[in-house]
């Protein structure tokens, strides 16, 4: 494994952290600031918002910009965020801290999938970017109880200070390991394993989307996500309400939620790498099944423990296959990247909020999870739309031109 690639991990390790470490630290936060619980909150949607914003800002305005030295000064800011919040004397001071760090966090996605790519041969792209999203995917296990033990034993300072010390090392790890040229196809990469097309300025930036195959794979993403974090945001309910587990079960049971990620993203990348849209539809097909099945077994405590495992693992399976879809029809387009970023984080909106609905409505707790399942299947029609259109001859002549 390229030490560029372990560097970038470790990058994606420390922006998922600061992600999701802050649902453990809320109530020191608010107490420590006098705030409500509600306005605390806002460091959570606040920085959600603030990734959706610089994934497409950020990587539109260093289009030009080598890519090494890009993902360096997006981690420099990541750092500099977190500095801030660790040194935050007040709640407008955190919240900045926590919007300055979200932004880096799309981009940095982004452009790493293309700069991880560069670093393996073509026939191991997928996996590249899987172990790239590995870091992301292992802060999605650790990030909450990480910030709660650290946060009760040293203060909610102390986290922070951590994750801006990962950032620090993943910086350095970043601008040592990374070879010069990786990921800038406007050059030969340093390994001489591109097989991208060059990639020009802003304007071809935007020139990638006239593709319809990359709108078709940027819509899997969002309704994919969209129906797993659906699902996601009220499992905790589904737990207590309805599966019988006591509060205190939720945290174990979010860890075998984010096993499954990890597991999913690694054998969705090599999965990817051998047939990547069959594995595409198998894995979002796997998904709709899963949470239409946890629906109608949500009451069998062991049956639940089976399908959070697997809701995580399809959930993330289609993860690197999907990045590298959108790279490769982008001709690698750092913005088309980024995008993706940026619709993931739509998905999420959009599947909470149906969610919410569905639970308002009377339907109960189980009803996010056949919300997630609808929308999870529309996925499955999208990306079969997209796998038959792209073995049509005119699609082949767009993918190689």
């Amino acid at each position: 494994m390229p030490s560029g690639l372990v560097a970038l991990a470790l990058g994606g390790f420390g922006i998922g952290l600061t992600e999701f470490l802050i649902a453990g630290l809320l109530p020191q936060v608010a107490s420590s600031f006098a705030v409500s619980e509600a306005a605390a909150g806002w460091l959570i949607s606040g920085y959600a918002l603030s990734v959706a914003v610089g994934a497409i800002a950020l990587t539109a305005a260093t289009a030009r910009l080598p890519r090494k030295g890009v993902l360096v000064g997006l981690v420099a800011l990541f750092v500099v965020g977190n500095l801030l919040s660790a040194l935050a004397p007040s709640y407008p001071v955190m919240l900045l801290g926590r919007i300055v760090a979200a932004l880096c966090h799309g981009s940095f996605f982004g452009i790493g999938s293309l700069v991880a790519r560069s670093l393996v041969a073509p026939e191991k792209k997928s996996r590249a970017v899987a172990v790239m999203f590995a870091g992301l995917t292992l802060a999605n296990v650790l990030g909450v109880p990480f910030g709660a033990l650290v946060g009760e034993r040293w203060g909610w300072r102390v986290a922070f200070w951590a994750v801006t010390a990962i950032g620090v090392l993943a910086l350095g790890g970043i601008a040592a390991f990374v070879p010069d040229g990786a990921g800038d196809t406007r050059q030969p990469t340093a390994t001489g394993h591109s097989d991208l097309t060059p990639v020009d300025g802003l304007r071809a930036q935007f020139r990638a989307f006239r593709s319809w195959q990359v709108w078709l794979t940027l819509t899997a993403t969002a309704l994919s996500y969209g129906g797993m974090f659906g699902a996601f945001s009220y499992i905790a309910y589904t737990f207590t309400e309805v599966g019988g587990f006591s509060p205190a079960d939720v945290a174990w049971l979010l860890m075998v939620y984010g096993a499954g990620l990890v597991v999913g993203n690694l054998v969705g990348g090599r999965a990817a790498d051998r047939d990547r849209d069959r594995a595409l539809l198998l894995a979002l097909l796997g998904l709709a099944v899963t949470l239409a099945v946890f629906g109608l077994l949500a009451r069998s405590a062991a049956a639940s423990v089976i399908l959070v495992f697997l809701m995580g693992l399809f959930g993330f399976a289609s993860v690197p296959g999907m990045i590298t879809r959108v790279t490769d029809f982008a001709h690698g387009a750092a913005l088309a990247a980024s995008a993706n970023v940026s619709a993931s984080n739509i998905g999420n909106a959009l599947g909470a909020w149906l969610g919410g609905l569905a639970i308002t409505a009377g339907l109960g707790y189980t009803a996010p999870l056949y919300v997630g399942a609808g929308i999870v299947l529309i996925s499955v029609i999208v990306m079969a739309v997209a796998a038959r259109q792209a073995k049509s001859p005119a699609q082949q002549t767009e993918y190689c031109a």
